[in-house]
């Protein structure tokens, strides 16, 4: 993430460890990128804003040639080298407010950023960077908090475009900006990219005995918005 807004210290202790079985992140958001990522077998992946490591750990399960990781966390790249062990080389310590230099043009054929858009102020510039880094045809993956479940949450205007906080663990907070599904895929739209799929993903049947309270609420009520682009 950002260095303003990355899970730090021990908030990406605790971040981390929920990650691994949340509700929300390992049975709603993760399967949904997942499949949206399909078959990864041989190619070359970024994951920005890669916390713990856990979508990198599963695509290269899945057969990926190589994933680079990008976090404004220390915290979390401690976390994501143990999860990945001596496949961790490729871990970077970089706030995503800014350019993303180390990288070479064309050098990637699938992008993820899963939960990290609504944290970013300059998405128009990390878009066009991603862009960048992407070969022609490449995939970017972006998933974000659905604008329907923070307009729920926090009330007011579902056109607000306000910075908003949510308690997070033990006394720390997330810091996030709302955004109307208009902003969000207008964004991607202008940055060029084209739009494959789009989901509202909701948590998968194993989710249901680890927590059914939250199972249940994912399919009620919208928690996250999705979507796969491809850079023409």
């Amino acid at each position: 993430m950002t260095a303003q807004t990355a899970y730090h210290g021990e908030m990406g202790e605790q971040f981390a460890a929920r990650a691994t079985t949340s509700v929300y992140n390992a049975y709603t958001d993760r399967p949904a990128m997942l499949r949206l990522a399909g078959d990864v077998g041989g190619l070359h992946v970024l994951d920005l804003g890669c916390g713990a490591g856990h979508y990198a750990a599963e695509l290269l399960r899945r057969g990926a040639a190589r994933v680079v990781g990008v976090d404004g966390s220390e915290s979390l790249l401690r976390a994501a080298r143990a999860r990945l062990g001596d496949r961790a080389a490729a871990l970077h310590h970089h706030d995503l407010e800014q350019p993303l230099t180390f990288l070479a043009d064309g050098s990637f054929d699938l992008a993820v950023m899963a939960l990290v858009h609504h944290h970013v102020e300059a998405r128009a510039r990390l878009l066009s960077e991603i862009r960048r880094v992407l070969r022609p045809g490449g995939a970017l993956l972006v998933s974000t908090t659905h604008p329907t479940a923070d307009w729920m949450y926090f009330g007011g205007s579902y056109f607000a475009d306000d910075r908003v906080t949510l308690p997070f663990g033990a006394g720390h907070a997330i810091s996030y900006r709302r955004m109307t599904v208009e902003t969000f895929l207008g964004e991607l739209l202008g940055a060029g990219y084209v739009l494959e799929e789009l989901v509202e993903p909701r948590a998968t049947e194993d989710a249901r005995p680890v927590d059914p309270g939250r199972y249940e609420k994912t399919h009620r009520a919208p928690t996250f918005l999705a979507v796969r682009v491809r850079r023409p």
